[in-house]
C-alpha cells in the first residue's frame, strides 16, 4: 500500500467529520448567518482539510520509513536499521524490526563463516586426496615399469633358451654324425628339458 493512499485513508475521516460539523452548523441557523460567519466557516473548512492531511502525513511518515527499511532488508541489505525519534508504537515496531535485522545479520554472518570454513576444509581434503592420488599414480607407474622390465628380461631369456636349445640340437646332430663316421653308432635318445 502506498504512503499517499494511507494519508488519504487517514485524512478522509477527519475531513468528513469536519464537513459534517459544518453542515450541522449551517443547517441549524442557515438564515441567520452573516457574511463574516461564512468567512469563518470557509477558514474552518480549509483548516479541517489541512489538519486532516497534516495528521495523515504525521502518521504516515514513520510508516513510510519503516516500509523503506523493510524493503531494503527484503533486498538483502542486512545493515539497514530504522531510527525513529518518537516514543510510540511505531518506535516499538521499529525497535522490533531492528532486532529482527540484527538476528538476520548475525545468522547470515554465521552461515557465511560456516560456508567459508567448510570450503577451506573441502579444499584441504581435496589437496590431501590429490597428493595421495599422485603417490598412487607414481607407484603404479613404477610397478608397470618394473613389470615391463621383467617381461623384457623374460623374453630375452626365452630367446636365449631357444637359441641354446637349437645349438644343443645342432651339437647333438654333429655328435651323432661324428659317431656314425667313426663307426660307433649307438643311438641314445635323451629326454628334452624345457627351459
Amino acid at each position: 500500500m502506498s504512503a499517499n493512499r494511507i494519508i488519504f485513508q487517514i485524512a478522509t475521516p477527519i475531513i468528513l467529520v469536519g464537513i459534517f460539523a459544518i453542515v450541522v452548523f449551517l443547517s441549524t441557523g442557515y438564515n441567520n448567518i452573516s457574511i463574516g460567519a461564512y468567512a469563518v466557516l470557509i477558514i474552518f473548512t480549509v483548516f479541517i482539510f489541512l489538519f486532516g492531511f497534516t495528521v495523515g502525513q504525521k502518521l504516515v511518515s514513520p510508516i513510510r520509513q519503516i516500509m523503506e527499511k523493510v524493503e531494503m532488508l527484503n533486498k538483502g541489505d542486512l545493515n539497514s536499521r530504522i531510527y525513529l525519534e518518537a516514543k510510540d508504537e511505531f518506535a516499538e515496531l521499529a525497535k522490533s524490526l531492528n532486532q529482527i535485522a540484527d538476528k538476520l545479520e548475525r545468522s547470515h554472518n554465521e552461515a557465511s563463516t560456516a560456508e567459508s570454513m567448510a570450503d577451506i576444509k573441502i579444499r584441504a581434503k581435496t589437496h590431501e586426496m590429490e597428493e595421495e592420488m599422485d603417490v598412487l599414480e607414481n607407484k603404479i607407474k613404477n610397478r608397470a615399469q618394473e613389470l615391463q622390465k621383467i617381461i623384457k628380461e623374460s623374453e630375452e631369456l626365452q630367446a636365449r633358451a631357444r637359441s641354446r636349445e637349437s645349438e644343443i640340437i645342432d651339437l647333438k646332430k654333429e655328435i651323432m654324425r661324428m659317431k656314425e663316421e667313426n663307426g660307433k653308432v649307438k643311438i641314445v635318445k635323451t629326454p628334452r628339458k624345457s627351459i
